[in-house]
């Protein structure tokens, strides 16, 4: 007797449908992928093992000036959202093979390791700490290769939020972001019909009152918590790229027009309440409260873009 195969989808009328590559599950894949994924991550556990070895005294530095340095506390949850991002990441990184980049993986190690002997020799201690990331880059590449590289070459970048802005930077930017912070303030507090005198970074409202925009009110600590925000935003949301450049680059005018606000609710809390000494508790809570503002503000601009975008798609013509 002759045997016939008759296959489910021809007893039941429906089609036999296949599952597209890398949407399965991992029992799914091919025991070549999931092997390569094995030994991808003893790699990755092998040469993180030595990263942390090697730069463990640049992190413990690194984590000792967050704790000391208001201005830039923000760096500390760069890592942890970084490992985040990475996770969100699982299902395209599953469904690729593994092919690492030796040449190019060891090449970007002994670079780092290059600009890092440089960098303590002769002192330049924001050299030093971005090799950290450079190195990160390079274990990636050597586990895991040049695909997986490209899909988190934005989550490298993120991690150059962690670290401080060098020395010169520093005083280029602060200096003016404080006075741009008083300007600011003095006319928000001239506009709600205050009469003010300026005097450097010292705002004059009567005999009694007196704000000081100091170098710690002069907005640095919004503006890296901003650019911080608004890039894991550009992360969350799926919109095209200048959407979300436009998006991290709206961090800094939000960034110096919160802290305005904050300066001149100060000032205001200062002249009605005739307690300087609460005026710095003041500032601090103001400061809580600029970032849901700036929050609200970042998701504005997500809608105006939106309307820009459906405008501009209702007015292109069609194709017949």
């Amino acid at each position: 007797m002759q045997k016939t195969r008759v296959s489910v989808g021809t007893m039941t009328g429906l089609r036999p449908t296949t599952v597209p590559a890398g949407q399965g599950s991992l029992r799914a894949q091919s025991p070549s992928a999931t092997a390569g994924w094995l030994s991808s991550w003893a790699r990755i556990v092998g040469l993180g093992g030595c990263f942390l070895w090697s730069y463990w005294p640049i992190l413990s530095d690194l984590h000792a000036f967050w704790s000391r340095d208001a201005d830039y506390s923000a760096g500390q949850l760069v890592p942890l959202v970084s490992l985040y991002l990475c996770w969100r990441e699982r299902a395209f990184l599953r469904s690729r093979s593994i092919r690492p980049s030796l040449l190019w993986g060891a090449a970007l190690l002994l670079l780092a390791e290059g600009l890092r002997l440089g960098a303590v020799y002769y002192g330049f201690g924001s050299i030093e700490r971005i090799t950290v990331v450079v190195s990160i880059a390079g274990v990636v590449l050597l586990a895991a290769g040049w695909e997986v590289f490209w899909r988190l070459r934005w989550v490298l970048l993120f991690l150059v939020l962690m670290f401080p802005l060098p020395g010169r930077v520093h005083e280029a930017v602060a200096l003016p972001l404080q006075q741009l912070a008083t300007t600011l303030a003095a006319f928000l507090l001239e506009l709600c019909g205050f009469f003010v005198v300026r005097e450097g970074h010292v705002l004059r409202l009567d005999a009694d009152t007196i704000v000081g925009v100091t170098e710690a009110c002069s907005g640095l600590r919004m503006l890296t918590a901003f650019l911080f925000v608004s890039a894991v935003l550009a992360f969350l949301i799926r919109r095209p790229r200048w959407q979300k450049a436009l998006l991290i680059a709206s961090g800094i005018p939000i960034a110096v027009l919160s802290n305005g606000l904050r300066s001149a609710a100060t000032g205001v809390f200062v002249y009605y309440s005739h307690n300087p000494e609460l005026s710095d508790r003041f500032h601090d809570l103001a400061g809580l409260a600029m970032m849901p503002i700036a929050i609200a503000l970042s998701v504005v601009l997500l809608k105006f873009l939106a309307l820009l975008s459906d405008s501009g798609s209702l007015r292109r013509p069609t194709a017949r």
